[in-house]
Formats: structure tokens, C-alpha cells, sequence
């Protein structure tokens, strides 16, 4: 799920800043758009990375919710 969001926020799908595009006023660029979202973006891949080295971060509150 953290893989697709990052997906709809990064530039060769970017469906969420096209969305964005649609609705701001016209004098907001995609480019201002997209450099908006790179923080969020950058936080969305240090996320992927911790999940990926460390799983159970992801794991513990199914793990907790189905005992």
C-alpha cells in the first residue's frame, strides 16, 4: 500500500498531482506542484526502506489485533 501511494505522488504516474493540477488556480505550475510533494515523498521512502529492512514494523499491530 506505501509502494502504491508513493506511485500516485511520484513523476512518471503523479495521478494525485495531476488531480492537484485540475483543481488549483491557473497560476500554479505542476513544477511547483511537484516540488511541494518532495518532502512527502522523501518521507515515503525512508518509510519503504524501514519496512523493507525491518518488517516487523509493519507486522506488530495485526500481529496485536488478531490475538
Amino acid at each position: 500500500a506505501l509502494n502504491l501511494q508513493t506511485a500516485f505522488v511520484s513523476p512518471p504516474v503523479a495521478m494525485a498531482a495531476f488531480y492537484l493540477k485540475g483543481v488549483s488556480p491557473p497560476h500554479v505550475t505542476l513544477n511547483q506542484i511537484f516540488v511541494g510533494m518532495l518532502p512527502f515523498m522523501g518521507i515515503q521512502v525512508i518509510a519503504i526502506f524501514m519496512l523493507y529492512m525491518w518488517p516487523a514494523i509493519g507486522l506488530w499491530l495485526p500481529q496485536v489485533l488478531y490475538k
